[in-house]
């Protein structure tokens, strides 16, 4: 992911386990948790949204699997 521009951005109301075990986390791992969290953040960002997924989908159209792939598909779903 490219970072080219920063913001900040500020999460209020995090219940004190989860700032707490994401607090642990970090120190574990010898980093802050403003810099775990915005891996986290990134690590997020990267996959998309099962809307984001699904519109990629619709937009791709129909594919045409052939015949023998068809047949395949028609034998796995009378066997289910």
């Amino acid at each position: 992911m490219r970072h080219d521009r920063r913001s900040n951005l500020q999460v209020r109301d995090v219940p004190e386990c989860v700032h707490r075990t994401l607090k642990a986390r970090a120190a574990a791992s010898g980093r802050s948790l403003s810099d775990d969290v915005l891996e986290i953040l990134e690590r997020e960002a990267q996959h998309p949204t099962l809307d984001e997924l699904l519109d990629r989908v619709r937009t791709r159209g129909a594919v045409d699997l052939g015949d023998e792939a068809q047949k395949i598909l028609r034998a796995e779903r009378d066997a289910a």
